[in-house]
């Protein structure tokens, strides 16, 4: 038994935390995958039954149509062209919903089989807006620490800015947000919720993934030659250990603030499978793309301090100010994590979405979490993620 757990392990180190066990010889693959229908295990479907409701049935029909809103959705963003103003996924519906500035252009939306609504504004002006913010955030001053997070809500035509309650109207947090206020393009949401933080953790004794001895995360998705995991976890030249103790790599790349990545290399017998580790409470999860999917989504996260959990994309292109600074580009969720989970997996059906960043609260309050989309990541060190066909 000893020996079939370290087994299990040994495979699940390398995608340790976040990616997991059972898989055969590493196959190379592109950031998407093909248009094959998502293979869906029980499992899997009795999670996202626990933590989003309904029947069994309406899970296995809602992971369906999610995973053919994910392939149609480039499609209809070109068939809007430049009055493209975002898209989302309409859970009760099942449908991709794209909005559009012009009716020609919902015409040709509509042909491709999403749904077409009108709004005022293109998402390139929604982003220019937002991207006059980042700029501000990465000059000396920073955002002020009272602003969460800021983004653009293509369901609202809006930025959209998370702000400590109470904080709207003090002199720096106007200050800051006053370009998108005079574009008329701004909403603030005063919030009461915590400050967000990113999941890195102390050392837990058995758990695996640990950066020079001090830090534990947890791996997001096997790549040819290593893995990558979050950019707040170590630093490039930063030795990685895995569950057993044994040397397992180096970081050869991070990015964090600015952005919330990093690439480790492998070595000393550890190799990589196509697996996001289900810790027993679902199958573990074989990943055959990268197929982005769109808001309203549902989402799974595996880590190695809470395991498994479930919830929906709430956001996308958001940037998070965490007391490091501000990080750029997250996709937000209703998923909950806490320290140990940083750099764990996000996946949709069999579709791996990004890495675990941070967020608020916890897995037994509920809370919100943000990952760096894995596409990114790949197209960033110029990686091949490994998949199972």
């Amino acid at each position: 038994m000893r020996r079939t757990t370290r087994l299990r392990w040994g495979l699940a180190a390398l995608l340790a935390l976040g990616t997991g066990t059972l898989g055969l010889a590493p196959a190379s693959a592109a950031p998407a995958a093909g248009t094959a229908a998502p293979q869906l295990t029980s499992a899997l479907v009795a999670a996202v039954q626990r933590d989003l409701g309904g029947t069994a049935a309406e899970a296995t029909a809602r992971l369906r149509d999610e995973a053919a809103a994910s392939t149609l959705a480039p499609r209809a963003q070109r068939a809007a062209g430049a009055a493209y103003g975002g898209s989302w996924f309409d859970a009760e519906q099942g449908t991709l919903v794209v909005a559009v500035t012009d009716p020609g252009a919902a015409n040709a939306v509509r042909t491709t089989g999403a749904t077409p609504v009108r709004v005022t504004h293109t998402l390139a002006t929604l982003d220019g807006a937002k991207a006059a913010l980042d700029k501000r955030a990465g000059t000396a001053s920073g955002a002020p620490s009272a602003i969460r997070s800021w983004r653009v809500d293509p369901r609202t035509n809006r930025v959209v800015a998370e702000v400590q309650a109470g904080a709207a109207d003090r002199p720096d947090v106007a200050a800051f947000l006053a370009s998108a206020r005079s574009a008329g393009l701004l909403t603030v949401h005063e919030e009461s919720t915590p400050e967000p933080r990113t999941f890195s953790a102390g050392v837990v004794g058995g758990d695996p993934y640990y950066i020079n001895g001090n830090t534990r995360c947890s791996i997001g998705f096997a790549v040819v030659g290593g893995f990558v995991s979050a950019g707040h976890c170590g630093t490039p030249g930063s030795s990685v250990a895995g569950w057993d103790g044994s040397w397992m790599g180096t970081f050869a790349g991070s990015t964090f603030p600015g952005r919330d990545y990093s690439y480790i290399t492998i070595g000393n017998g550890w190799w990589t499978v196509p697996v996001v580790l289900g810790w027993g409470t679902v199958s573990d999860a074989l990943v055959r793309g990268s197929w982005e999917a769109p808001i309203g989504s549902s989402v799974c996260r595996s880590g190695s301090t809470t395991h498994w959990h479930c919830g929906t994309v709430l956001t996308k292109n958001e940037t998070v100010n965490y007391s490091q600074g501000a990080v750029y580009g997250l996709t937000g969720t209703s998923v909950c994590a806490e320290p140990g989970d940083s750099g764990g997996s996000f996946i949709t059906g069999d579709q791996a979405q990004g890495v675990t960043s941070g967020g608020w609260g916890n897995c037994s309050s509920g809370g919100q979490t943000w990952f760096q989309p894995v596409n990114e990541i790949l197209s960033r060190y110029g990686l091949r993620l490994v998949t199972s066909g």
